[in-house]
């Protein structure tokens, strides 16, 4: 009792010193090294509210009772931010609910700061867990050492930061570097005489604009490839659009789009479109995306796109496998998971794959 009263004392000493000290900027990976602003939909982190309680998700499995309410503190970004995200809060919404022994309360932003301070409030608030998708790779540190010193445990979910593998007891994520690669790869094996790339990025300095740019990154400088622009769109379909559009009236000529998400590639069409450039399988322009969005999924069953890369944001059964594990006293067998991932081919998929693959 002595030893809670004391950790929350001292959580809460620590939370007055940081305020004082002001917000630390953005991540170096806008959650991504982008220190970008966010989505100007992101609610703040302080105003975080109860989880609301939904009907599971077919892909999450109840954890079992153990007669205990286990509260948990849920970080995240903007659900609004695109269908990956809407389709990982969901998730994690249908999981942690009271019918499943859960007291949830969620903070979103795209911001670094703000999800350091929604996690000092949690470190005050005495969860019991900490789940963190964080919006930029680093500047976890210090908090992070916190909630290990009150004695609250914290699971990473869908992006890694760059942090001590002993400040948190496990890490389910994807790995972005892999998605990079293989989509890279993909893009190789078309064979085009010369590759003329817009490189439409997410969210500067978060794990997955890392991990999609790198792989690029390495090709244009391997094989010759050449960058019309490489810019942040920050996931937004309409910035992309702008962006886009504003290569097409420069007249500079391109062949690849290969942007960082679906909505990205969603805006990069609709500026295609609007100047009735052809684009597609056989097409004058390779539209590439990530993330398999139903809706996206069905552009390459048209043949509208070209490829779009996985991205599972089902992480939530894996989450609660790891907390009952160790509520039952047991060891985390993995520290690290991977989420299985793949890639689409317009000239290869077929209605079952959106049908199970789509989010």
């Amino acid at each position: 009792m002595k030893k809670k009263l004391l950790a929350a004392m001292m959580a809460a000493v620590m939370v007055v010193g940081l305020t004082a000290c002001g917000s630390a900027p953005a991540q170096e990976a806008a959650a991504p090294t982008e220190e970008a602003a966010p989505a100007e939909e992101a609610a703040p982190a302080e105003e975080a509210a109860p989880a609301e309680e939904e009907a599971p998700a077919e892909e999450a499995a109840p954890a079992e009772s153990t007669g205990e309410t286990i509260k948990v503190g849920i970080i995240n970004n903007d659900p609004n931010e695109s269908g990956y995200r809407t389709a990982n809060d969901k998730d994690l919404k249908a999981m942690f609910t009271a019918e499943n022994g859960y007291d949830a309360s969620f903070a979103y932003s795209n911001k670094n700061d703000e999800q350091i301070a929604a996690a000092q409030k949690f470190i005050q608030d005495g969860v019991d867990y900490l789940l963190l998708s964080a919006a930029d790779t680093a500047g976890w540190d210090s908090v992070l050492k916190d909630a290990q010193d009150a004695g609250i445990r914290v699971i990473l979910f869908d992006r890694t930061i760059d942090a001590d593998e002993s400040l948190y007891e496990a890490s389910i994520v994807s790995d972005m570097a892999k998605e990079g690669e293989t989509a890279v790869t993909w893009l190789k094996g078309q064979g085009l005489e010369e590759y003329n790339i817009i490189h439409l990025q997410g969210v500067m300095g978060s794990a997955a604009q890392q991990g999609r740019t790198g792989a690029l990154d390495a090709a244009v400088a391997s094989d010759g490839w050449n960058l019309v622009t490489q810019q942040t769109a920050e996931w937004n379909a309409e910035k992309a659009q702008q962006i886009v559009q504003s290569v097409i009236d420069s007249g500079n000529s391109f062949n690849v789009i290969y942007a960082e998400n679906d909505d990205m590639a969603k805006g990069a069409v609709a500026a295609l479109d609007k100047a009735n450039i052809p684009h597609g399988v056989g097409k004058d322009v390779i539209v590439m995306g990530f993330d398999c969005n139903k809706w996206a999924l069905e552009e390459l069953l048209a043949q509208n796109w070209n490829y779009d890369g996985q991205c599972n944001p089902f992480q939530a059964s894996y989450i609660d496998d790891i907390i009952k594990t160790i509520q039952s006293g047991g060891t985390v067998a993995e520290k690290t998971i991977i989420m299985d991932e793949k890639g689409f081919d317009a000239t290869e998929i077929t209605q079952e794959d959106v049908d199970k693959y789509g989010i």
